[in-house]
């Protein structure tokens, strides 16, 4: 009996040593978790600096649109072209200030943070090939300036004679539209403030400050490239910068910044249709929430750990618009006519429009007053500018149509 009873105290002593054990072990894994997570929001710890803020706002912005620059300058000439990229830049960055005020709901302090502009992810390897293509670009206008002996081009651009003056004004306005499009950044400036490792009241201060630095290179780096490739090909500058190098030797560099475009479309592609997706599908199940062909998902097994969810919705939709935007890009006349349309009109709407209004609704901007005057002012002046770009892009898109054919380009832009 003692020997039963004695047993039975070991077990239970072994029993409650094991389960501090447990808890002790479940405390430390609870603490390290919580160390991960930020103190104000329960979201795993911001690390983010100015730096780090900057080099994703460069990535982000300098992509595919910054080869179709170069066709912008031969439009504007030598002195319009820098000062309406300055000009651009300029506004994007003030309304890009803005918005920054805008990422938290409330009190600055205690407010909720919001975390996304869009449910769109960054993807860093189509940012490196970004900057592979256009540094390859820039490196071949050198040489073939240095080539040529001079600097081509002219102080206003394109002169009347070789195209129409009212191809003058809608390739002007165009230009416009494909310098503002360029400085695409402010989508994603929410995310990547909210990365950002700083109290609230400084978090805006830091990523002004990531913002000026970041604009400032960029917009340096648009005119560098602009410039250069204007100085290369003078008033024959093709709508794409690579495209003027098509003969050029040695073919294996062009089939690398090709290869690199490739690339960093694929992720681009991925990034800014995930919004889109998610909005349709969200409306979907809203819609029709007890349909079986919807919400049905089906688990694939990958090992014994790891599976995939497959949904025949997602899979059928996604697969069918992914069809259709390439059947209709492929009628498309020109690679920079792709993005020519509904950047035109979406410029002026996420980049000017959204955040003036945002920061009037946040900021609780008496109306009539001196500064909501002079944001309405900015927002009209940007909208009048967005559609007169957008129609300059239908009139350019009509022209090219007359001397193109599907699948086969006759002419360049």
């Amino acid at each position: 009996m003692a020997l039963f009873v004695g047993c039975y105290r070991i077990i239970a002593d072994f029993r409650q040593d094991l389960a501090g054990i447990s808890a002790h072990a479940y405390q430390t894994q609870r603490q390290e978790e919580i160390n991960r997570l930020d103190n104000e929001d329960g979201r795993i710890r911001r690390t983010g600096t100015m730096w780090t803020a900057s080099a994703h706002i460069i990535t982000a912005a300098i992509g595919f649109s910054v080869l179709s620059l170069v066709w912008d300058i031969a439009q504007l000439g030598w002195i319009g072209g820098p000062i309406v990229v300055i000009l651009l830049s300029m506004v994007i960055l003030y309304t890009s200030f803005l918005l920054v005020n805008c990422c938290g709901t409330g009190d600055a302090i205690t407010g909720r943070r919001n975390y996304t502009y869009s449910d769109a992810i960054h993807s860093n390897l189509a940012a490196v090939m970004s900057f592979i293509y256009s540094f390859i670009g820039l490196a071949l206008s050198i040489i073939q300036v240095v080539g040529n002996g001079r600097f081509k081009g002219s102080l206003t651009g394109i002169s009347i004679g070789s195209i129409t003056q009212t191809q003058k004004i809608w390739r002007i306005l165009r230009s416009f539209k494909d310098i503002a499009f360029a400085y695409s950044h402010p989508i994603i400036l929410v995310e990547i403030q909210a990365t950002i490792n700083a109290l609230p009241l400084s978090e805006a201060k830091v990523m002004k400050k990531a913002t000026f630095f970041s604009v400032a290179v960029i917009t340096f780096f648009y005119i560098v490239c602009g410039c250069m490739g204007y100085a290369a090909f003078g008033d024959s500058m093709p709508g794409n910068l690579l495209a003027g190098f098509g003969f050029y030797n040695p073919y294996w560099l062009l089939d690398i910044a090709n290869a690199a475009i490739v690339i960093h479309l694929i992720g681009a592609y991925q990034v800014f249709c995930h919004q889109l997706f998610a909005f349709i599908e969200k409306w979907v199940n809203g819609a029709w929430p007890n349909s079986t062909f919807i919400s049905t998902e089906i688990r694939i097994p990958l090992s014994s750990t790891m599976s995939l969810k497959l949904s025949l919705f997602r899979l059928v939709w996604r697969s069918a618009f992914v069809v259709a935007t390439t059947v209709i890009s492929l009628f498309l006349p020109y690679s920079s006519e792709v993005i020519a349309l509904p950047g035109a009109l979406g410029i002026w709407l996420f980049t000017v429009n959204l955040p003036i209004e945002m920061y009037i609704a946040k900021k609780k901007v008496p109306k009539w007053s001196l500064r909501w005057a002079c944001l309405q002012m900015l927002c009209l002046a940007c909208r009048v500018i967005s559609l007169a770009s957008f129609v300059g892009s239908i009139a350019h898109v009509v022209s090219d149509l007359k001397v193109y054919r599907s699948f086969k380009s006759e002419s360049g832009s």
